[in-house]
């Protein structure tokens, strides 16, 4: 019987906006993004970036337009670039306008800072003209005073009526191409404030905790925004804001929805056991060893590096991959299956050789070529390893045994 898949919760239905052949809403994909910290007047800087974070993922990627440089800049990039390129505006709304004609899929207008309303549906109705979308990017800290005072600060009622009064004057021209996002730095507030969004809109979402600083401080705050969201069904397209390479952006973007089964594995997935009693070998040097030369391959693959060979392979008979110490070997395994034995300063080296030829000859074919000494000889380490270190390596019994004098004392 096929299993039925385990998913998140059902996505909140949107309308869809087209960022260049890049689909946002509507039940499209989720899209990662990510910005460059060049300056885009610096043509060739920029546009390696841009195919650095493509490579590592990336679906759109925003540059800044703060002044006519970059936008003669962006004239050059955006022809050449691999994926979509959005404009990033703040205070000059004529620049706005200069990466309209620099050719971008997409604009990003800050109302907090942009916020003359005829210069506003000026921008509207020009990207209008062009079929070229907006997202309206309302930030807690760069808020419209007049809200803050409003609000008595950043609340969340706040940031979603700075968004709506620069929807409302976008309809004023018949502009609807929108996407829209509520960042905050304070996680909380960020997450109430799309929770309030999505009620009152069906515009697409775009995602992300602002300013969340470096990892690993700024990794687990924007996952524990953007996921919690996403996890209810709410979002369209995120980007993680870390103080970073923006590479590293761009790998915790396709990473999350990987892991939440909202995009399909593109790049490795490695998992490890956390150690214990039983460990043969050092798994956090091996699992960084592997991490580092897998990912070289670039491979949609999930590989297991496992400690022990008692418990490994059964506990990770899911990976497609994985590699469990015995007693200074490795016994690799494909889908829980043993399928060769290899020295232990061999194992990442096995590993890679491995995950190449599932790639190149598919998994049943691995698995039909397996060494058949090799579980007799798996079996034999495991026996011995029992032997050695029993069946209770970790002592747990000694625990049990005090949990249950506690709970017959109370």
């Amino acid at each position: 019987m096929t299993r039925k898949p385990v998913e998140v919760a059902k996505r909140r239905h949107t309308r869809q906006v087209m960022v260049g052949k890049v689909p946002v809403g509507g039940g499209a994909p989720i899209s990662v993004q990510s910005m460059t910290t060049t300056k885009t007047a610096d043509v060739e800087g920029t546009l390696a970036q841009i195919y650095a974070l493509a490579a590592a993922g990336v679906d759109i990627v925003r540059c800044t337009c703060n002044q006519i440089e970059a936008a003669e800049g962006l004239a050059q990039i955006v022809p050449r670039s691999p994926v979509p390129i959005v404009a990033d505006i703040h205070f000059h709304y004529k620049m706005a306008l200069a990466a309209l004609e620099a050719g971008v899929a997409a604009l990003r207008l800050n109302p907090g800072n942009l916020r003359k309303p005829n210069e506003i549906k000026l921008v509207a109705q020009e990207a209008k003209d062009r079929s070229v979308p907006i997202r309206i990017g309302v930030n807690a800290g760069s808020l419209h005073p007049e809200l803050y005072e409003k609000y008595n600060g950043a609340t969340p009622e706040a940031l979603v009526e700075s968004a709506m009064r620069e929807l409302e004057l976008f309809g004023e021209v018949g502009f609807d191409q929108v996407a829209i996002s509520v960042k905050a730095s304070n996680v909380p507030l960020m997450i109430e404030s799309y929770r309030l969004l999505s009620e009152t809109t069906d515009h697409p979402l775009h995602l992300g905790v602002t300013e969340a600083g470096p990892p690993p401080g700024g990794l687990i705050k924007s996952t524990a925004g953007i996921a919690t969201l996403l996890a209810e069904g709410i979002g369209d397209t995120i980007r993680y804001s870390l103080t970073a390479d923006p590479v590293e952006e761009a790998k915790a973007g396709r990473q999350l929805l990987e892991a939440l089964g909202l995009r399909e594995r593109k790049g490795l997935d490695l998992i490890a056991c956390p150690s214990c009693g039983r460990t043969e070998i050092d798994v956090i040097k091996v699992a960084s060893e592997a991490q580092a030369a897998l990912e070289e391959l670039h491979l949609p693959i999930q590989v297991a590096v496992m400690g022990c060979v008692v418990n490994g392979p059964g506990e990770a008979r899911e990976a497609d991959l994985g590699i469990a110490a015995g007693r200074h070997k490795g016994h690799l395994f494909i889908k829980g299956e043993i399928v060769a034995v290899v020295p232990e300063d061999e194992m990442v080296e096995a590993l890679v050789r491995e995950a190449q030829k599932i790639a190149e000859e598919g998994i049943e074919a691995r698995l039909a070529a397996a060494d058949p000494k090799a579980v007799i000889e798996a079996n034999k380490d495991r026996a011995e390893l029992l032997l050695d270190k029993g069946d209770d390596a970790n002592n747990s019994s000694v625990t049990i045994e005090k949990i249950r004098r506690k709970t017959k004392e109370s």
